[in-house]
């Protein structure tokens, strides 16, 4: 089924639970009868023991930290892992957060009672202007279907759920390369996955004639996953025109976007200049769905704390959407977690502290485009060849070198430097003192 079918925007009837779930129950069926381009066909088999159980691959980031802390180098440096350091290489947690955090523990009417299966109603009113803007046309006439989700995660995941539930059969696709997590999360939904070109290795920069070429094949009534901003692993963005060119092709071929906001105000320190995309595409009136995390933003990692927000065509049609955004999140984990609703909330309503946080997340964007400099002129000192120009260009958390996994290894082995087999450091996590070691060991690779 079409994702423009009635049952999206049109004015047919919400469908039963009991309805749902059957075709839930048809959709598993059918994955397992199509498979996905990233999962592999299982046989079936009844339970005799867990000892048949094969050991499950190690997650590709988590293995390189687990490396990394078993190596008793005083001079081991940690390049893979995806979240913010300060000046020390240290975890930071917000002076902001803090002060949010302390106000909540002292405000005696705050309760541990359940949320609703939504999450809750102050943070997602907030979380949807924050995204789209206050002024945004789609929040005033209330076409947008808000749902807090286990950060972006989890706001892809019951996405990707609800897409599968009510348009099976949807191709999603997905630029390469992307964050590792994007086609297990659509692919584990029963979704085929088809990749898009979006990396030039010979520019090191966005290979965009190839992205528009790869888009103009998909099928009528596809998803295309799109990075809001911070492109990860590339740190490589389209321009403002060429955003205008994917709109108008998206518009053309009638394909559905599904952005992934995971870095809005951390990729210039400017939360409205970081949104400019995804506004553009709300000011067009295109129906859409945008996943939204703070856990780089405010740091709330842990936490757990984003959104999901479903753009559709009319007031009608997003309380019909969130009806069943309710049901997928009701049978997949009932309601969400308090606590770092209430901080996000918080600070996004409360005009002090929201100035205050804006102001420490510019100090931590400077920080990371002062790493960006440092780096680039120690590995240009070292003589290294080629132009290393991109270091400076590419935004946000992350560098995407072009080294080959020869290439990481040895830097690992000769230098306990730890960082993702595809080249990609981790620019949030590299300090001063740590710069010319990391350009030197980038120069003996070369």
């Amino acid at each position: 089924r079409h994702w423009r079918d009635p049952e999206w925007g049109g004015q047919s009837r919400t469908p039963t639970r009991e309805a749902q779930s059957a075709r839930a129950g048809r959709r598993r069926r059918r994955g397992k009868r199509m498979g996905s381009s990233h999962s592999s066909s299982k046989k079936k088999m009844t339970f005799k023991s867990f000892d048949s159980v094969e050991q499950g691959p190690p997650d590709a980031i988590l293995g390189i930290k687990k490396r990394y802390l078993a190596d008793p180098s005083p001079e081991r440096i940690d390049v893979a892992v995806g979240a913010y350091r300060d000046a020390e290489g240290k975890p930071l947690v917000l002076e902001v957060v803090k002060k949010a955090e302390r106000i909540i523990l002292e405000d005696g009417s705050r309760v541990k009672e359940y949320l609703p299966i939504a999450g809750d109603p102050k943070f997602r009113q907030a979380s949807q202007e924050f995204c789209f803007g206050k002024d945004a046309e789609g929040v005033a006439s209330k076409r947008i279907a808000t749902v807090q989700a286990l950060s972006g995660t989890g706001a892809l995941r019951v996405g990707a759920e609800f897409i599968a539930t009510h348009f099976p059969g949807t191709l999603v696709y997905i630029s390469d390369p992307t964050w590792g997590n994007h086609f297990k999360i659509f692919g584990n939904a029963g979704l085929e996955t088809r990749k898009y070109r979006y990396w030039d290795p010979s520019t090191r920069g966005l290979d965009f004639s190839g992205m528009i070429e790869d888009l103009k094949k998909a099928p009528e009534g596809s998803v295309v996953v799109l990075h809001v901003c911070s492109h990860n692993p590339t740190g490589v963005d389209p321009t403002e025109a060429q955003w205008e060119e994917v709109l108008e092709l998206v518009k053309t071929r009638k394909l559905l976007p599904f952005f992934d906001s995971a870095y809005q105000g951390f990729a210039s320190g400017d939360a409205d200049a970081d949104a400019r995309a995804v506004r553009l595409f709300e000011r067009a009136g295109l129906e859409m769905l945008v996943a939204q995390s703070y856990s780089k933003n405010m740091g709330l990692y842990g936490e757990r704390i984003g959104a999901l927000n479903v753009v559709t065509s009319s007031a009608e049609a997003a309380e019909r959407v969130m009806s069943q955004l309710e049901l997928v999140i009701r049978a997949m984990y009932s309601n969400p977690p308090r606590h770092g609703a209430a901080i996000a909330g918080l600070i996004l309503t409360d005009p002090a502290l929201c100035e205050a946080w804006k102001t420490e997340l510019k100090g931590m964007t400077d920080r990371i485009k002062q790493m960006r400099e440092e780096l680039r002129a120690a590995i240009e000192d070292t003589g290294a060849p080629g132009d290393w120009s991109f270091v400076t260009t590419q935004i946000g958390m992350f560098t995407f070198t072009g080294l080959s996994a020869e290439q990481v290894a040895s830097m690992e082995k000769n230098y306990n430097i730890y960082m993702p087999s595809n080249g990609r450091i981790s620019v949030a996590g590299v300090t001063q003192d740590k710069i010319p070691r990391i350009a030197t060991a980038i120069r003996s690779v070369l």
